[in-house]
């Protein structure tokens, strides 16, 4: 349910969803095929898994596989859509694909034993589109090259940053429900849920409108420029989570949701006491930030054009997740004045031996593996294994828990079974750490 910022989507607007008898027979299907897995008690004891892992009192690593290049995954027409109009293609998408990653590489999924009926909420976002240049090397992979077109060059600019509203469509909601609810009767439970966890990385989003190099050296040449329009972007983010919260469209994420760039969000101290089941708050929550595009500054750099902005809105929640690609491991000193800090993303690029001491036993380590390794001419699957074991006994040897997060997979060369194969790997090499 996470929205771009830098570009406008419009309002979900729907006044009947017609289903011809087939297209009803194919969603009906899956839907009995999740509703089959997810019986499963192996989901339940996943859950709890996670639980201990987020609580700090991991009984094992844990293995997660996301961001996966799905054009490239179709085996034997698992992922073939049958239906033929637009909002049901979409659902059917999900469906399958859910269905798929668990047959192949399930690793620690855990699969609802409900579907998820998105409240239609709607957000003006930030006011800028981005202006951009897209080169395709495959017509069918999302993941394509850009060039982004410099929109903000001058303190004036700055107003161009709009502070958003935001609205949900009851009526949008109750259709798409009800027909959801009719549809999946007597299969498997239909429940509406609002905006979950929150992807906040204004510098994401800044430098596309920015450009790189001339953010790079304003940080020198204009650092009061930095700041005003960072600081805009912020009050952007603060004033659509103030709407969220005042129209009660939030929905817990301490469970089957994806937290930061990491795993699922299971942990025994959210929500928060006294909690309104009626009325989430963002302190019942998850927060995150991360800042990738500073990740060569000096860390009182990264302070100051980063994270002290970001304090205003990691102030707001429950626990806090921190980083994505960029390296921490000399930063750890910044991730100390997060507060309630409990997850760090451990990317590549860190020294593994000094990241993990640093975090030691007071966070989880959201280790992302490099995906380059399915790029390999020839698929090793020793690699692979002696990779995630020295990572798993590094971090072990400083009391660490650990997340294994297989993201940010741009290609499999058109061999889904390295995925599947890597996800059998890192199976066993956690449950071989298990105590």
């Amino acid at each position: 349910m996470l929205h771009d910022p830098g570009s406008y989507t419009p309002p979900l607007v729907i006044d009947e969803i017609k289903l011809e008898q087939d297209e009803r027979e194919v969603l009906r299907r899956l839907g009995g095929a999740i509703a089959e897995i997810a019986s499963s008690p192996v989901h339940a004891q996943k859950a709890a898994l996670w639980r201990r892992l987020n609580d700090l009192d991991q009984e094992r690593p844990m293995v997660w596989i996301n961001e996966i290049p799905w054009h490239e995954m179709n085996v034997d027409d698992e992922l073939t859509l049958r239906c033929r109009g637009a909002w049901a293609r979409e659902l059917e998408t999900g469906l399958r694909r859910t269905i798929y990653q668990w047959r192949h590489m399930p690793a620690d999924m855990v699969v609802n034993p409900w579907l998820d009926c998105p409240l239609a909420i709607h957000s003006t976002d930030f006011g800028i589109v981005e202006d951009v240049d897209i080169v395709r090397t495959d017509s069918s992979n999302e993941i394509v090259s850009r060039h982004f077109k410099v929109q903000i060059r001058n303190p004036e600019d700055i107003e161009k940053i709009r502070m958003p509203r935001v609205t949900h469509s009851e009526r949008t909601t109750g259709i798409v429900y009800e027909t959801m609810c009719d549809l999946f009767r007597d299969i498997i439970p239909v429940r509406k849920v609002g905006q979950t966890h929150i992807w906040f990385t204004p510098w994401d989003y800044l430098i596309r409108w920015w450009g790189i190099e001339e953010a790079m050296v304003d940080m020198i040449d204009r650092p009061e420029f930095i700041h005003a329009a960072y600081e805009r972007m912020v009050d952007a983010w603060m004033t659509e989570l103030d709407q969220f919260d005042e129209q009660n469209l939030l929905s817990l994420d301490g469970a089957n949701v994806r937290i930061g760039s990491g795993g699922y969000g299971y942990v025994s101290d959210l929500p928060k006491e006294p909690f309104d089941p009626l009325h989430v708050h963002p302190r019942d929550m998850w927060g995150c930030s991360n800042a990738q595009i500073l990740a060569s500054v000096s860390p009182e750099m990264h302070w100051e054009f980063a994270m002290e902005h970001d304090l205003r809105w990691m102030n707001r929640w429950g626990l806090n997740y921190y980083g994505c690609c960029e390296p921490l491991d000399r930063k750890v000193g910044l991730l100390e004045r997060i507060p309630r800090l409990r997850k760090v993303s451990v990317s590549p690029w860190n020294d593994m031996g000094r990241i993990f001491s640093g975090i030691g036993p007071r966070w989880v380590a959201s280790v992302k593996p490099n995906p380059a390794i399915f790029l390999d001419a020839e698929w090793d699957e020793d690699a692979a294994r002696a990779s995630i074991d020295g990572v798993l006994d590094i971090a072990a040897a400083e009391g660490v828990s650990v997340e294994l997060i297989m993201k940010d997979i741009s290609t499999v060369e058109r061999k889904p079974q390295k995925l599947w194969a890597w996800a059998r790997i890192a199976d066993e090499a956690v449950r071989a750490k298990r105590g």
